[in-house]
């Protein structure tokens, strides 16, 4: 298993980091973390115009036609900011479902416009009974008069507030707790009866989405199939959950190198902190998290890119880094004690977007038991 970087890996890194340093300051990250969006319209046409829109989607689809781990280089960098905004929901997430899932004329149709920016998708999925598993998806589309009705509610649905385009997985057939008979439909966020609400207590971007007799024209189904939608949420989240976990790989290490740098400046009794054993021991735990998160997330990407069986690679990725940010964080503190939880400090960015993120794609023991299921246990 080769994990160095290739030339042009090596050069895409060096972009994104000078991107992030100069477009993503400390400042910029405090202040666009609570905004509903996490971008501006200025920043979002920047990643277009590098290409960052379509990292992922094929050339033909008018995107970058990137490997997974190009994307996990890109979002390592990104993440260190940490950037928010909906270019993982979107970019990645969206595209790979309407890749996966969606009718040629769909993927011509759709793809161009993320890679450029001018759609954005959210994918809604989870509703109050929160999981990621099919039987917890009840929110159901009654066909009527040609149209799909949907009255319910989407939770914790990230960068709904930026979306033009909602990727809804709905029922459409019976209710009996399986894959089968979930449909996605493509709804316009502007649709009559759609309404958006961002949650208190979350990073900015998180939303509650209420669909009230809200009315989606049966040609918005992705696939042009009923009942399949499960299967491309799937395979899409496959691919998708290592380059998110990739950003929190990166955000583990900007917050390990904060932690460090702070351990060597702040004296105390006479000395740096950094000599004290209790903070080297703080310190240590968080470099044996950031090198799990590390390790795991390239052995899943190297997997998926060289066509290997990843499944257990990418469950146990996402265990171990979900995780890992959360642990990292909490090291931070303990390092930084009063100082870290100041908002204009920066590392409480971090630790919000680490129990955020914690939950997207499924948490830890979520995916502990998928890497069970994986394994035959």
């Amino acid at each position: 298993m080769d994990l160095g970087l290739t030339e042009a890996q090596d050069i895409l890194k060096t972009t994104a980091a000078e991107f992030v340093q100069r477009e993503y300051p400390k400042e910029t990250c405090i202040d666009m973390e609570m905004t509903p969006t996490g971008i501006t319209p200025q920043l979002l046409r920047k990643a277009a115009e590098l290409g960052w829109l379509g990292v992922i989607i094929p050339e033909e689809y008018g995107g970058e036609g990137r490997s997974c781990t190009d994307a996990a280089v890109l979002f390592e960098q990104l993440g260190r900011g940490p950037v928010p905004g909906p270019v993982f929901s979107s970019s990645i997430f969206g595209a790979l479902v309407v890749l996966h899932g969606g009718t040629e004329e769909q993927k011509q149709t759709m793809l161009p416009q993320v890679a450029s920016g001018t759609q954005l998708l959210a994918v809604a999925v989870t509703e109050p009974h929160y999981s990621w598993r099919p039987e917890t998806v009840q929110m159901h589309g009654n066909l009527q008069d040609g149209s799909y009705v949907l009255q319910g509610v989407k939770l914790f649905v990230h960068d709904a507030q930026a979306a033009t385009h909602l990727l809804c997985a709905v029922r459409t057939g019976a209710s009996n707790g399986s894959s089968a008979g979930i449909t996605l439909l493509l709804v316009a966020t502007d649709t009559p009866g759609v309404t958006v609400r961002p949650l208190s207590g979350w990073m900015g971007q998180v939303h509650e989405v209420r669909f009230e007799q809200v009315r989606v024209p049966a040609t918005a189904v992705l696939g042009g199939r009923t009942g399949q939608g499960w299967e491309a949420l799937q395979a899409a989240s496959l691919q998708a959950i290592p380059i998110l976990c990739a950003y929190q790989v990166g955000s583990c290490q900007a917050v390990f190198d904060m932690a460090v740098e702070y351990s060597r400046t702040r004296v105390q009794f006479g000395q740096p902190i950094g000599r004290f054993q209790r903070v080297q021991d703080h310190i240590i735990g968080m470099v044996n998290h950031l090198d799990a998160a590390r390790w795991t997330t390239h052995e899943a990407l190297w997997k998926l890119d060289t066509g290997r069986p990843a499944a257990a690679s990418v469950h146990l990725a996402k265990a171990v880094t979900s995780e890992a940010y959360l642990k990292v964080c909490d090291g931070a503190h303990e390092v930084h004690a009063g100082v870290g939880v100041i908002r204009e400090y920066g590392l409480t960015v971090h630790t919000q977007r680490s129990r955020s993120l914690y939950h997207y794609l499924g948490d830890a023991r979520y995916h502990r038991r998928c890497l069970a299921d994986a394994l035959g246990w």
